[in-house]
């Protein structure tokens, strides 16, 4: 408390003008996010705050050279979990991009490794040079229809919102609970509501008499939202419609349609999930920004968007702006309307420039992670485990891959077989699918039919299968099947690729087998050598065929998926048979 009134003291004198301030931001065209204009002033900085816009007595200056001064941009929800990376190297990446704030909600690790998951996180992104603030998990396991790593309840989470990177409650995934006001998730919701902090919504599908539930419940955003009309529902009931472009769900170019200039101030961006390789070649929040701008937006709105929209979304006061009493998180772009970003300044410290960290820290304890490794506890799994008995009709539910979108369709389609089992067929493009139950040894197999997944030979396997993060294999025969996820079990979770009996390509993730402890280069390295191992296979190329797998197992996002206990119809929020 005493250093946090010394630090006061310090920036008001800073702000009086009577002595030296740390820097000064001169020349520059400042993108004012309250008045939506550019302004011409000079920026004070001092210990890292904009202490005032005028003109300052300096010990060093930044000359913008009339580039464009823009708050830094904030990721307002996104796993880390998914870049495959630990925080420090997801920092590497998308601090080049502009993004200095992320809102991380780590229920993918926690999903295998509990409370254990949520603090590795927590101390792996100590002292990084992009503010990486935590949305508790909500739903460990996703939904009870499902076998996770961990239980986390409301006590198990309390001591966690002490720590001041702490800002609320994760996405509400599992709407029936809150439906049925089920007790485990009243009590994570109340003691939420009772902090006076954020909780954030997962309303796949909803319609607008569950979104009234959901608000009422005290759920304040949405990233699910798909159409325009999904998003204007969300806004007339006062929450935030955070705007996603991620890897796999691409929905900005649909819902920049429904922003205004009377709503924008409740629009936010985030990623979601995206991975290392797209964060490296297209961005991050940097790449939503400019496509909104591309698909009409006005430059200054996609910006405020991007910055302060979602910091008073979260509560974070100090944060982004370009005004006196806010961190010196900011950006110099060359050109507003392409988001071409020169230089990026955490702090008031130059961390990137010209799309290369410049600043580098220290990563920590180098075994922080070695608590987590290990998290592969399958049983042997036998070709009569994959074997799906049709009862005497070849019709069969089947789960249908839309490109590009979490969301499948659920059809109901005649199937080859043989004997009265199933057998995959790559002319009809029908694959067989399997998620092995993989943290407490239950020996549990869902197995299912997918189409549109576009192999042409061999098998797929990997640990990441949201959000559970079991492990889920599709392949074209049992034994390339079997042999991936033997592969997975050796290796301690990742990746897989297989043809005609043998590993082609594999990837390593060592912690909670979502995570490597390798640097972000060489992670991309190997995700290339996956890459030429699918086309080896013939995988389709309209999509990542490892990323539309690993949501295959979600059942909170229509219409249907697959877990550990079988088929699972998400309308009906219910396990379905084959047939």
């Amino acid at each position: 408390m005493e250093r946090e009134k010394e630090d006061l003291l310090r920036t008001i004198t800073a702000a009086s003008n009577s002595d030296l301030v740390d820097l000064v931001i001169k020349n520059g065209k400042i993108v004012d996010v309250f008045n939506h204009e550019i302004i011409h002033e000079d920026v004070a900085v001092q210990d890292g705050i904009i202490v005032g816009l005028g003109t300052f007595k300096e010990k060093k200056e930044i000359d913008a050279k009339g580039k464009y001064v823009t708050p830094a941009f904030i990721d307002s929800h996104v796993h880390i979990e998914s870049s495959m990376v630990t925080p420090s190297e997801f920092a590497k990446v998308v601090l080049p991009h502009g993004v200095t704030t992320v809102v991380a909600d780590p229920h993918e690790i926690a999903n295998v490794s509990g409370k254990d998951g949520i603090q590795f996180m927590l101390d792996s992104s100590e002292g990084l040079p992009l503010n990486v603030y935590v949305m508790l998990p909500s739903c460990v396991p996703a939904t009870p229809f499902e076998n996770a790593g961990a239980l986390l309840g409301k006590n198990e989470l309390e001591s966690f919102y002490s720590h001041p990177r702490v800002l609320g409650l994760g996405e509400v995934m599992d709407y029936p609970s809150v439906l049925n006001k089920e007790d485990s998730m009243m009590e994570k919701i109340y003691d939420a509501r009772k902090k006076d902090v954020p909780i954030d919504g997962h309303g796949a599908g909803l319609n607008a008499a569950a979104l009234n539930i959901y608000t009422v419940a005290g759920i304040k955003t949405d990233h699910e939202a798909v159409t325009v009309e999904e998003a204007k529902e969300r806004l007339k009931r006062g929450m935030y419609l955070i705007i996603r472009q991620g890897s796999v769900a691409k929905d900005l170019p649909n819902l920049i349609k429904a922003v205004t200039d009377k709503n924008s101030r409740r629009c936010i961006f985030c990623t979601d999930d995206k991975h290392i390789e797209d964060l490296i070649q297209e961005g991050s929040i940097n790449f939503n920004v400019k496509l909104a701008i591309e698909n009409g937006l006005e430059p200054i709105s996609a910006i405020q968007m991007a910055s302060l929209n979602a910091a008073e979304c979260y509560g974070l006061k100090n944060t982004g702006a370009i005004a006196p009493g806010y961190r010196a998180d900011f950006l110099l772009l060359n050109d507003l309307e392409t988001v071409d970003i020169d230089k990026v300044y955490s702090a008031g410290t130059l961390v990137a420039e010209n799309g290369s960290i410049v600043k580098r820290w220290d990563e920590g304890k180098t075994n922080e992670w070695k608590g987590l490794i290990k998290s592969v506890n399958m049983k042997p799994i036998i070709k009569k485990d994959l074997e799906i008995y049709l009862n005497k009709v070849e019709m069969a539910n089947v789960i249908e891959i839309i490109p590009n979108s979490l969301i499948t369709r659920h059809i109901v389609e005649n199937v080859p077989t043989k004997n009265g089992l199933f057998q995959p067929s790559t002319s009809k493009d029908l694959l067989k699918l399997a998620v092995i139950e993989r943290h407490n040894h239950t020996g549990n197999v869902g197995l299912g039919i997918v189409k549109g997944l576009n192999l042409k030979s061999g098998a797929i396997a990997t640990t990441i299968a949201h959000d559970s993060h079991n492990v889920i294999t599709a392949g074209t025969t049992d034994e390339d099947m079997l042999l991936a996820i033997e592969r997975i079990n050796e290796i301690g979770g990742g990746l897989v690729v297989v043809k005609n009996r043998k590993v082609i390509s594999s990837l390593s993730l060592k912690i909670s087998g979502l995570l490597s402890e390798n640097g972000f280069e060489v992670v991309n390295d190997q995700l290339k050598e996956i890459s030429d191992a699918l086309k080896d296979i013939e995988a389709s190329e309209k999509f990542n065929p490892f990323l539309t797998l690993s949501f295959l197992a979600l059942p909170v996002i229509p219409e249907i998926k697959l877990t550990d206990k079988g088929l699972f119809d998400v309308k009906k929020f219910k396990h379905i048979d084959i047939n």
